[in-house]
């Protein structure tokens, strides 16, 4: 059912399909083996992968500085590690949006 998450020695890798210029910032759901995020930032200079992982921090409750950007600068399907936290925890904190 969490496709999108998997543990690694180094963290929790989270696989996200970015919809960029979107009216507000938002966790979508599941499409595919990749969670959805809607993002109000264009995707021009980084301005998009920027506000994710911000949104994401804020989401998750945790600083921004845990979430980094693996793959996908260019795309819209990316790879997020996020660190010092279990992929339960990202799974209960995301529940509400699921």
């Amino acid at each position: 059912m969490f496709s999108y998450l998997h543990e690694t020695e180094d963290g929790v890798i989270l696989r996200v399909k970015v919809q960029p210029r979107a009216s507000r910032d938002e966790v979508v759901g599941v499409k595919g083996d990749a969670l959805k995020v809607r993002i109000t930032a264009p995707p021009v200079e980084g301005a998009a992968n920027a506000r994710l992982l911000t949104v994401l921090a804020k989401k998750l409750g945790i600083p921004r500085g845990r979430l980094e950007l693996r793959t996908g600068s260019t795309s819209r399907l990316k790879s997020i590690i996020i660190q010092e936290i279990s992929a339960a925890e990202i799974r209960r904190r995301l529940e509400g949006d699921l």
